[in-house]
């Protein structure tokens, strides 16, 4: 009985990984065959003992990747347990279901008690993940040492949906986490953190009050703030498709009140309602958008004359200069037909000749309801740009 396998021919340079490969094919077992064999008719030995340098580097260099990472996670496990050293997790790894749940929707809320612990969680879990990616697969972690990364991979799923709105990063967690995370994330009002960035936000009406009242019936404060934090940002971002220069002034007052809320110390979050106070803000500002979004039906205009109306207006505002009302609802009319008349063209905005004449257009109206000159480029620039948002966003 013959014990020989495979045998193949060499007669050209193979080099490398392809050298390897070759060789490795005459040791497959075939039948009772139990070894191959290789005829080298040019001496490939120097080129072999290369190749086997070459990749016994990188086995090497991978080897000490691992273990320079299990060093890192372990780090950072112990930088979160100091970060949350005041939070008790006992019951999210001792108590029911339901207690389970509950630990974790609290401490996603711990991590955002200011912008200060939110950013310092964020990057050590970041790390954490970074490291663990790579070294998942070793024994060296203790079953304990597992359930904290899952535990932490948990809680950054929840603050990174509620600050980007996209779908939790349930890759790297047990099956026991990603079920749990799914529930907490419906629980007590904050399933609506589950419909950000789904299919569901679609179907949502964002001023729709009954949706709002969801919302604030979450008793999470941290967590009910970048929800409306969200909310608002969606409905800004709907308006601007509509009215831009409304929607920059709206934005402005956002960030401000985005930027206050991020400065907030612990102990003032302790010692006060300063985050009621920011919910409350939000709320208004949703509201006062939720208004401004429908008065041009009191004014007696449609909304994309309404948006050239807040054009002329801001632009009088910023040069100081006083424009009757009853002129300005006139001109903003006037304005849109002007615009209508040269956008019924599908390739306006990029010819030259039909820019031309919508300047010349406009500057003889504003010249004939006598609206100030020397802002003339100035009102084409903005209701230009106004024409073009509309060309967008219309459907």
């Amino acid at each position: 009985m013959s014990y020989l396998g495979l045998t193949y021919h060499i007669d050209k340079p193979i080099q490398e990984h392809n050298l390897i490969q070759t060789i490795s094919r005459v040791n497959r077992k075939f039948a009772e065959k139990e070894k191959g064999l290789v005829v080298d008719y040019i001496g490939i030995k120097t080129a072999m003992n290369k190749a086997l340098k070459q990749f016994s580097t990188i086995d090497s260099k991978n080897f000490e990747d691992i273990k320079a990472s299990i060093v890192v996670v372990k780090d950072q496990l112990d930088l979160l347990a100091r970060l949350f050293s005041k939070f008790d997790t006992t019951l999210y790894f001792k108590g029911s279901p339901t207690e389970q749940l509950d630990c974790l929707n609290k401490a996603s809320e711990y991590a955002q008690i200011t912008k200060e612990i939110e950013t310092r969680f964020m990057y050590i879990v970041k790390r954490l993940k970074s490291a663990y990616d790579i070294c998942c697969g070793s024994e060296e972690f203790t079953q304990n040492e597992k359930d904290h990364i899952h535990f932490y991979l948990a809680v950054r799923s929840i603050v990174v949906k509620l600050t980007r709105g996209d779908a939790p990063d349930t890759a790297q967690m047990n099956a026991k986490v990603r079920e749990m995370i799914a529930e907490a994330l419906k629980s007590d009002g904050v399933e609506e953190i589950f419909k950000l960035g789904s299919e569901d936000e679609a179907q949502i009406d964002i001023f729709d009050e009954d949706y709002i009242n969801k919302i604030n019936k979450i008793k999470l404060p941290n967590t009910k703030i970048k929800l409306l934090q969200q909310l608002l940002a969606k409905a800004l971002e709907d308006f601007k498709k509509v009215n831009k220069v409304k929607a920059v002034d709206f934005s402005k007052k956002f960030t401000a009140l985005v930027e206050k809320y991020n400065e907030r110390k612990e102990e003032d979050v302790l010692v006060s309602g300063v985050l009621e106070d920011f919910t409350d803000n939000i709320i208004d500002l949703y509201h006062e958008l939720q208004k401004e979004k429908e008065s041009f039906g009191d004014m007696g205009i449609d909304f994309e004359e309404k948006a050239f109306y807040d054009i002329l207006k801001s632009i009088a505002v910023k040069f100081d200069f006083s424009y009757p009302e009853d002129k300005l609802l006139e001109l903003s009319k006037e304005v849109k037909k002007v615009v209508d008349d040269k956008t019924k063209y599908t390739d306006w905005n990029v010819r030259d000749d039909i820019k031309a004449e919508l300047k010349v257009d406009l500057i003889m109206l504003l010249a004939k309801h006598g609206y100030p000159p020397i802002t003339k480029d100035e009102v084409f620039k903005e209701i230009f740009e106004q024409a073009e948002n509309f060309k967008k966003y219309k459907k």
